[in-house]
Order: C-alpha cells, then sequence, then structure tokens
C-alpha cells in the first residue's frame, strides 16, 4: 500500500501526487509501488525493498542523494496458538525534501502519525520526524515488555496451583522475545548514536533534545528487559521446581501406597501355600479367617500411621 501524506499547520492531510515536502509510507508494497518509488526518487530498489527482509539488521546506509535507516521495531506474532512478540525491520529514508518509510506490517509507531495523533509533527520537519519515529518505537518495546512481564505474572500465580508443561513452553517463548528485544534494542540504540552525528540536515535545539530523550527511552527499554529476562529464569526455575517437587511427592504416595498394599499381599501369599493345613495359624480356629484379616488391617494401620508421622504420606 502507498500513500502520501503532508501537514500543514499541524493538520494531516492524504494526497494523491508526489511533491516536496511529503511524508511516502509504503506497507507491504507491492512490486509496481516499489518500481513507481524507485523511479520518482532515484532511489536503489535494494535499499527500498530491504526492510521487507526480515534478516536485516538495524543499520545506517549513506548514499549520494539520500539516507538509509533501518530500525527494528516490535511486531505481534502467534506461536503455538498464543500471541507472541518478535521484531521486524522499519525502513527510513532521508532524502533532502522527503521521507519515505518502509514496513512489511501496519505498526502503531506510524499509524498515529498518520492519524494526526502525534503532537507537533511536521512532514516539513525531517529530522525532527525521524526522531519521533525512534522516541515512539522505544516506547512501544517499553510498552510490549510490560505485557510480556504481565503474562510472566500470570504463570507465576498459577504455579502453586496448575503449573502444567504449557507454562514452561510459554516462559522459554517469553525469553525468546526478550533476546531479540534486546538485540534490537542494542542496534537501535547505536543507531541513535549515528543520527547524532548526522550533519547531513540541520539538526535544532529541539531536535536535540528529542534526540536526548530518545536515548534514555532506548537505555530504559534495555533495562527493563534486562531485568524481566533474569525474572524469567528464576520463574522457570521456580516452576520446574514446583514440578519436580510434584513429582517427588507422587512418587513417594505411590512408594508408600505400594508398602502398605506389600502386607496383606505376603499374608495372602503365605495362606495361599500348598501346605498341611495344621501347620497355618488360625486355619482350623472358628473365625479364622477374620482374625487374620484383623490382623493385616492392624499392622496396614500401625504401619500408616507411621509413614504419617514420618510425613511420607
Amino acid at each position: 500500500m502507498l500513500s502520501i501524506y503532508k501537514t500543514d499547520d499541524h493538520i494531516v492531510s492524504q494526497l494523491q501526487d508526489f511533491e516536496d515536502g511529503v511524508w511516502v509510507r509504503l506497507v507491504n508494497p507491492t512490486p509496481e509501488e516499489l518500481d513507481t518509488v524507485s523511479e520518482y526518487y532515484q532511489i536503489e530498489r535494494n535499499d527500498l525493498a530491504s526492510a521487507l527482509d526480515d534478516e536485516e539488521s538495524a543499520r545506517m546506509a549513506f548514499e549520494d542523494d539520500y539516507t538509509l535507516i533501518l530500525i527494528d521495531i516490535p511486531s505481534p506474532e502467534v506461536r503455538h496458538h498464543k500471541t507472541m512478540y518478535t521484531t521486524m525491520p522499519l525502513g527510513i529514508i532521508l532524502l533532502s525534501n522527503t521521507v519515505i518509510t518502509i514496513c512489511r506490517q501496519k505498526t502503531p509507531i506510524l499509524a498515529d502519525f498518520a492519524h494526526g495523533r502525534v503532537r507537533d509533527f511536521s512532514t516539513k520537519k525531517r529530522m525532527k520526524f525521524i526522531y519521533q519515529i525512534c522516541f515512539r518505537s522505544a516506547a512501544l518495546y517499553q510498552t510490549t515488555l510490560r505485557q510480556i512481564e504481565h503474562q510472566r505474572i500470570e504463570i507465576e500465580e498459577r504455579a502453586d496451583q496448575k503449573t502444567e508443561d504449557a507454562d514452561l513452553i510459554d516462559l522459554h517463548e517469553l525469553e525468546t522475545t526478550l533476546v531479540y528485544f534486546t538485540t534490537s534494542l542494542r542496534t537501535n540504540s547505536a543507531i541513535i548514536e549515528k543520527l547524532k552525528r548526522y550533519k547531513r540536515l540541520e539538526q535544532y535545539d529541539d531536535d536535540t533534545d528529542l534526540l536526548e530523550d530518545v536515548q534514555v527511552e532506548y537505555q530504559q527499554a534495555i533495562e527493563m528487559a534486562s531485568i524481566y529476562r533474569a525474572i524469567i529464569d528464576s520463574t522457570r526455575d521456580l516452576v520446574s521446581s514446583i514440578s519436580n517437587s510434584r513429582l517427588n511427592n507422587v512418587m513417594k504416595y505411590l512408594t508408600s501406597i505400594t508398602l502398605v498394599m506389600a502386607i496383606p499381599t505376603i499374608i495372602s501369599g503365605i495362606y495361599g501355600m500348598n501346605v498341611d493345613v495344621q501347620w497355618m495359624p488360625f486355619s482350623t480356629t472358628p473365625h479364622g479367617f477374620t482374625i487374620v484379616c484383623l490382623i493385616m488391617a492392624l499392622i496396614c494401620g500401625i504401619i500408616l500411621i507411621i509413614l504419617k508421622k514420618k510425613k511420607m504420606l
């Protein structure tokens, strides 16, 4: 999808044709749309398409007439029938009079700009626009990290009730997400450092202040990801320990029950031996069978009491 936006007096309008001072937004563009933008602005088609490659990492590339900036942004995806998170590239091409963004999916980072929900947004203030995109990407990372922490808390709260193998899988998925996030945040932070030294366009004091805020937000997101990853490690150890403890309890109960049930089995086995009746206790006594059963029950009861005192049951 190809969209063209321009601001006048902080009002965002959508245009039909290219002109100076606009923002060109490409979302999962078709080959024809890529060719149109590439031809009109004299941009290498591969540079435009680089943001559509999931394997692309954050980087900056300086060409004669434009600058390519690639950053990673959070993106939801479904894994094991649950909503998890990963990262995807967002491409920004900065020209002397235009900003072009390329992404393979719609993202709330850019949607708010298109709907005029970002204060002081102007397509003519190109550096500030880029800093605003970076700032909102850092904010989205922090929001997503809080959602990940909320999922972890839910798993931890039910750890002492009905922990399942699926919880361990979910914790692994959350930790995998944090690995992706940490890597992307660090590379994005390096891009911000390069932008700080960007000299192709004049940077105003307000832009510099905003860039410093972006650096702070990214650093905070990096620290959050590191802390949450350490907490997830602890939670996974807790869930594993609880699962092992429950397994040990089950084995303990089964062992105790087996021990108790072995007593009547042994006694009945002895009485089932093919020997003379006169040598079997209570074989000729009235109610001998009942007496033997009561003795077995008494022995089993004594063993149960002993096992209970030793906390084996």
